[in-house]
């Protein structure tokens, strides 16, 4: 479907949601992964769905995805866009995802929004508080954390230096930048990224950082998916 042009930018969500999950340890791709109830990515789309000034939600996929629909049903409506088109990367999966946004009439001014799936404790306030702090940026930023622990270089298995914290911030999602900003970025910087702030950087702008929250965890250990549990069972019970 495609969409009315405005002047007035607009903001669109992307979920890259094509992944393996081998790291997480589940038997399967993460997102899929059953937590208080329902899958990963249920929760993060149900935090989007919250956000009154996202135009719609992309969620790209792998080709060969056949779990989705069933997995996620209450992912329907005219702000609920799917795409299969993720690659063997994340930055090639979101690549592909901003073609496909371009391809519905996202425009190069509107704004995209990246949010991991597995990101899955995500509250509609922390977007709202990215979106209020980038919206007149020229550049966009992302939610992070300034980092609290002492960091170690590590060789080998042991610590040989200790990596000074200060300036050190933690980088989140969602990441939000200019869907004209972001698409030639990721092209330029090539499927090595892991973020897209990071592509944005090696064009050498200075994305805006903004507060995220300690519980904005993405699950990826086994670990974390207990942590996971654990929370999103405390807000239910709350």
């Amino acid at each position: 479907m495609n969409i009315a042009i405005g002047l007035e930018p607009r903001c669109f969500a992307l979920v890259p949601c094509a992944g393996v999950g081998v790291r997480a340890g589940v038997g399967g791709p993460k997102q899929y992964h059953p937590l208080a109830g329902r899958a990963v990515v249920a929760h993060t789309l149900a935090a989007l769905r919250q956000v009154r000034r996202l135009s719609a939600t992309l969620v790209v996929l792998s080709p060969d995805d056949d779990r989705f629909e069933a997995v996620v049903p209450e992912h329907l409506g005219e702000q609920a866009w799917v795409a299969r088109c993720g690659g063997a990367s994340r930055a090639e999966t979101v690549a592909n995802g901003l073609a496909a946004l371009a391809a519905r009439g996202v425009q190069p001014h509107d704004w995209v929004l990246v949010h991991d799936a597995a990101r899955c404790l995500l509250q509609p306030a922390w977007v709202d508080r990215l979106i209020d702090a980038c919206q007149d940026d020229e550049v966009g930023g992302l939610l992070a954390l300034p980092v609290a622990d002492t960091l170690k270089q590590e060789v080998d298995g042991r610590a040989v230096a200790t990596v000074p914290r200060a300036g050190k911030w933690a980088a989140q999602t969602p990441q939000m930048f200019r869907l004209g900003l972001l698409r030639p970025a990721l092209v330029s910087a090539g499927e090595a990224v892991t973020d897209e702030a990071s592509a944005v950087e090696a064009l050498g702008h200075a994305p805006r950082l903004v507060r995220g929250d300690t519980l904005n965890l993405k699950v990826t250990w086994p670990e974390d998916f207990r942590l996971a549990e654990r929370l999103l069972h405390t807000a239910t019970m709350a």
